[in-house]
């Protein structure tokens, strides 16, 4: 379907909205619930679309950024849908181990989320719907829509041929990003969940370069936390930024001996659509001040460089 020149947002939702209940029915739909924006606004429009037929499933894939499951899980804690949390690390980390190309990952990553779906729609009884929070430019990038394929996302293309349910829903396909965020707030869904920071759906591990581990993401998620909660604190905060967990090593020195440890990368970018975005010019006292802060607190991290690179020519994720 070809998003129209002209998109009016409150038309989008009434025309999903009907969409969505001729081609559900009465029958029950399973969301992936990660708690970002776009599967925060997807389950929003499905609850008002199909009240009482929506299922929420929060996989816990162990990808996730510091203390973000349990919030996610406190968040929703008091809607009125059903929320499962499927604690999953060991069995990501186990599909992920010796795995260093990037769309080999983001292509594991996004069956392993549809077999949890699977096993867990099982045990829920019949439910021939998965919901997906997937947005216009995932589908650019991911050539559809007559458009070069850049990079792969795992709820576009990625999904395995034998997939057990009798359909898609993805009422937000047309949409880019700044789109999403304003048809969360006119769904009245809190500020904090519209304007939260944006994850991509294979988490981490598209942004630790290499093979993915657990001491290599725990190290990546304290950085990370640094970085946002610096970046937060600003009058004016950049759209997107984050920490990167390289796989470049260099020399560093620790307690007055040698080490040779992983580079950590910052990435802060200023963008209307994500489609083009430019590098922002963080102050360097800032710079200086996160650069200290990621060194002290994870011991495994030699040093912390900054990523002027805009987009394009880079993306705004590493992988």
């Amino acid at each position: 379907m070809q998003r129209p020149e002209k998109l009016d947002l409150q038309d989008y939702l009434n025309q999903q909205t009907q969409q969505v209940k001729q081609q559900v029915g009465d029958k029950r739909v399973l969301l992936a619930l990660s708690g970002g924006v776009d599967s925060s606004v997807c389950a929003a429009l499905l609850s008002r679309a199909i009240p009482g037929q929506l299922s929420c499933i929060f996989v816990d894939t162990g990808l996730m950024r510091l203390d973000e499951g349990d919030q996610v899980e406190a968040a929703f804690a008091d809607k009125d849908l059903h929320f499962i949390r499927v604690d999953a690390e060991a069995r990501f980390l186990g599909k992920l181990a010796g795995i260093t190309d990037p769309e080999q990952k983001r292509k594991i990553i996004g069956e392993e989320f549809v077999r949890v779906f699977e096993e867990e729609s099982e045990k829920l009884g019949d439910i021939p719907f998965l919901a997906q929070g997937t947005i216009y430019p995932d589908i650019i990038e991911s050539g559809k829509d007559g458009h070069e394929n850049i990079k792969s996302h795992h709820n576009v293309g990625g999904l395995p041929e034998d997939l057990a349910f009798t359909g898609l829903v993805e009422p937000l396909s047309l949409l880019y990003k700044d789109e999403v965020r304003a048809l969360g707030t006119m769904l009245d869904l809190p500020d904090y969940l519209v304007n939260r920071q944006p994850f991509p759906g294979p988490g981490l591990a598209v942004r630790c370069m290499g093979e993915v581990t657990k001491e290599k993401l725990d190290a990546l998620r304290v950085a990370d936390a640094t970085v946002r909660e610096e970046l937060d604190a600003l009058p004016t905060s950049p759209d997107q930024y984050f920490a990167v967990m390289t796989d470049t090593y260099s020399v560093g020195v620790r307690d007055g001996k040698r080490a040779y440890s992983p580079v950590v990368a910052v990435r802060a970018v200023a963008t209307n659509d994500f489609m083009v975005a430019e590098y922002v010019h963080l102050p360097h006292d800032i710079l200086n001040r996160i650069s200290q802060r990621i060194t002290d607190t994870v011991p495994t991290v030699s040093r912390v460089v900054y990523d002027i690179t805009s987009k394009p020519p880079g993306t705004v994720e590493w992988e």
